[in-house]
């Protein structure tokens, strides 16, 4: 059990990553965050294999989470493919539930694309409420 908040697990969970997987998923948050000043921060799914857990977003349900991948951060809408179809979205588009977006080395993250998504991810939620 730990004494930190789940804020301060996912400020360590950035803290471990190096280069380019670092500066992205610090830039996702930083988007998510902007988007809505009622975002909760959550670290789910600690298990022997990923002890750190996934870093989550809720507000009303689960707006989206990142998962760090080998060659990817993956950043997963949980009710993407109720939103609109976006260029963004690149992986999980078979899906009948989420929708992801997955940066790679050399790629740049766009925080205002990001934040838009992650408002209407909100609005989803709250309108299924």
């Amino acid at each position: 059990m730990t004494d930190k908040t789940d804020s301060e697990q996912i400020d360590d969970i950035i803290a471990h990553l190096s280069g380019w997987k670092h500066e992205a998923m610090s830039a996702l948050r930083t988007a998510i965050r902007a988007a809505d000043p009622d975002i909760v921060e959550v670290v789910k799914y600690k298990k022997p294999s990923k002890p750190e857990g996934v870093a989550f977003w809720t507000h009303d349900g689960d707006v989206c989470f990142i998962d760090v991948l080998k060659n990817a951060v993956r950043l997963t809408f949980s009710k993407g493919a109720r939103m609109r179809t976006n260029d963004l979205f690149n992986t999980r588009l078979d899906s009948t539930v989420v929708r992801a977006i997955d940066f790679f080395e050399g790629g740049a993250v766009d925080e205002a694309a990001v934040t838009a998504l992650v408002t209407e991810a909100v609005a989803v939620n709250v309108a299924a409420k």
